[in-house]
């Protein structure tokens, strides 16, 4: 079979006045593993689905609708159907504004609110369906820039390699909150809090397959932080610019992911709308190239399991783009599409 199905979220509405988008909701897309081509399968009417989760059996998935608390934001339940059509399960309010990142652990759905900086558990019922939030977690502190970091803005969940240890980053703090679970509930493991160069904004975070190294992407200073594990905790041991040396805009990293095979590592930049490709040298990152995405406001990409293909979302141009990974990392554009409106997210069934 040379399709891929899987699902993109989009913003249908601004959120301030200039951010947001005019999106439908979840897009069901397919990718033609022969041509990169992309086909709009269905489109599943929701508010903000800024970011979604798959389940580990990928019968159900899961969103944020993103918006501010005074707007009431939900977490959401879908079953996907057998045309990779979703059906709305159920949903729960989020405490919290801005929920922007969500994932999924074991029979847990696990959010991240950026506007209020906590983290929240939602356990699921037998039929995958979302209960009222058992644990909520305020992040507390700030940081030297004054203007994004006058208080916590937890940006993501991250899960560990070895299914025990949970990362929240938090881009307020310059801290990368530690959780664990305890029986059934989240709790905090503030011994194992990692902190990253002040300033930085840790925004998203991956990890190598044996959970040894990790990456984390500062969306203040366009930078990565390299972080070791050594003595039962990551200690950062080395940042690297993903922006050139002539760039004079101000940095916004938007999205890191690292290849299947352990190889490359990618992020994304807005402003500077490139994707930045790394060679993974042990602890060390080399500088291979910038692929330039020709769009506006390239929010978030995401690399096909098979690692042969990565495609890029532009929140305002409205640009998906399908490029070919080559044998040295670098990328070849294949297809661009306008069809998916202000996409911001991408997952794959695993």
């Amino acid at each position: 079979m040379d399709l891929l199905t899987f699902f993109i979220g989009s913003y249908t509405m601004f959120i301030t006045p200039d951010f947001g988008g005019t999106g439908q909701g979840i897009y069901t897309v397919q990718l033609n593993t022969k041509t990169g081509e992309l086909i709009t399968l269905h489109t599943q009417n929701t508010l903000n689905p800024s970011y979604l989760t798959i389940s580990n059996d990928n019968k159900f998935l899961y969103c944020n609708t993103e918006v501010d608390m005074g707007d009431n934001p939900k977490v959401q339940s879908y079953k996907i159907k057998e045309d990779f059509s979703l059906e709305f399960l159920n949903e729960q309010p989020v405490s919290g504004g801005y929920p922007c990142h969500i994932e999924t652990y074991n029979d847990n759905i696990l959010v991240a609110s950026y506007g209020t900086g906590n983290v929240l558990q939602f356990p699921l019922n037998e039929s995958k369906e979302l209960m009222r939030s058992k644990k909520n977690y305020h992040h507390v502190g700030s940081s030297i820039n004054e203007e994004r970091q006058e208080g916590p803005h937890a940006h993501q969940v991250a899960i560990h390699p070895n299914k025990r240890d949970i990362y929240v980053c938090d881009l307020g703090i310059d801290t990368i909150k530690a959780y664990r679970f305890q029986d059934s509930e989240l709790v905090p493991n503030q011994a194992k809090d990692i902190l990253v160069t002040k300033g930085g904004g840790p925004r998203h975070m991956v990890f190598n397959k044996e959970g040894s190294l990790a990456y984390v992407l500062n969306e203040l200073t366009g930078t990565v932080s390299v972080l070791k594990y050594e003595n039962d905790m990551f200690k950062e041991t080395s940042t690297h610019s993903a922006l050139p040396e002539d760039y004079k805009g101000i940095p916004s990293g938007s999205a890191i992911r690292i290849h299947p095979e352990g190889t490359f590592l990618y992020t994304a930049n807005r402003k500077l709308e490139a994707i930045t490709i790394f060679n993974i040298k042990r602890d060390k990152l080399e500088l291979i190239d910038y692929q330039y995405t020709r769009g506006d406001e390239v929010r978030e990409f995401n690399i096909t399991p098979d690692g042969k293909w990565l495609i890029a979302c532009h929140q305002n141009s409205h640009d998906t783009v399908v490029y070919k990974i080559k044998s040295d990392g670098k990328l070849t554009e294949t297809y661009r599409s306008k069809e998916i409106l202000s996409p911001v997210c991408i997952v794959f069934p695993e």
